[in-house]
């Protein structure tokens, strides 16, 4: 089992919208808490699903060349698991087996795939586990770094 936790495209996104000045403070604390830790992970996908997002659906989206130097410096500093044919069948049975959507599955089959215990996200339910990972949701006021280490 892996001491990383999968962070969802919602914390990166929340990073950098200023329409959201709580969850963004929040976001950068625990991306930067994550780095210094070494604890963080992200996949292809969820640097896929950032550019779309941060370029397209933000109220001040960013350029395309900053989301560009963005994704290159996520590229540098944090853990990334490339998706694969076996993650795409494992999502695909999440789907049929737990009704999940397409890509939330496709997330936790990565994380069930490389033995990652959480995924940071607040687009579950939060506690929730399914087949050893666990969904946690960091904008939970309850929510501390240091009890998911």
């Amino acid at each position: 089992m892996s001491d990383k936790v999968l962070i969802d495209t919602n914390i990166l996104v929340y990073a950098y919208d200023r329409a959201e000045p709580q969850k963004q403070q929040k976001a950068i604390l625990l991306l930067d808490q994550l780095i210094q830790r070494d604890m963080g992970a992200l996949t292809t996908q969820i640097l896929a699903e950032f550019f779309v997002t941060v370029t397209r659906k933000l109220t001040a989206p960013l350029s395309p060349a900053d989301a560009y130097t963005r994704i290159e410096h996520f590229l540098l500093t944090w853990t990334i698991y490339e998706t694969s044919g076996l993650i795409v069948l494992e999502a695909a049975r999440g789907v049929r087996d737990h009704q999940l959507s397409y890509w939330d599955a496709q997330i936790w089959a990565t994380a069930r795939l490389y033995q990652l215990p959480i995924i940071l996200s607040e687009d579950f339910s939060s506690g929730s586990l399914l087949e050893g990972v666990r969904f946690v949701n960091p904008f939970d006021p309850t929510f501390q770094i240091d009890d998911w280490r």
